[in-house]
């Protein structure tokens, strides 16, 4: 692993030791694993919480290896890989929506940005073609979006 500098070279790790970390930024070794024996380092500090719980379960993987000492060995690695594999605990499902509704830019002058008709109208089509029913509240009352067919509901508010 690497410290103030130096590196352990994974290329010079003996038989029964492999690389557990990479540092992607540069590709440095950041942690060793024995293969056989529950012997373990990273060049990182785990508890610093970088993530929702970044890697404290490195202290878990420790205490768990120690406490079974005496009982047929599980490989730091698979105990590793173990923690850090997600499981969902529950099936999500999506609902789609009955109904959407979309916000007009208002009146427009001449000249001036016609993008937000356009990207109303596809989104009404898209809406459409999906079976989801549209309310277009105060579009601009001289564009494609106020056509008949287009929106299921259209209100024109100040």
């Amino acid at each position: 692993s690497q410290n103030h500098g130096f590196c352990v070279d994974a290329a010079q790790l003996p038989a029964d030791w492999e690389v557990l970390f990479t540092n992607t930024n540069d590709n440095s070794n950041e942690g060793i694993v024995h293969s056989n024996l529950p012997y373990f380092s990273v060049q990182f500090h785990p508890e610093h919480t970088a993530g929702p719980e970044d890697l404290e379960c490195l202290f878990d993987v420790f205490l768990e290896s120690v406490k079974d000492e005496n009982r047929p060995r599980i490989s730091v690695k698979d105990r590793l890989t173990q923690k850090l594999i997600y499981e969902s605990s529950a099936l999500i499902t999506l609902e789609r929506p009955k109904k959407v509704l979309i916000l007009g830019s208002g009146g427009l002058s001449i000249g001036q940005a016609g993008e937000f008709d356009y990207s109303g109208s596809q989104a009404i089509k898209a809406l459409k073609e999906e079976s989801i029913q549209t309310l277009l509240i105060n579009p601009n009352i001289a564009t494609v979006q106020t056509s008949k067919g287009m929106a299921d509901k259209v209100y024109f508010l100040p």
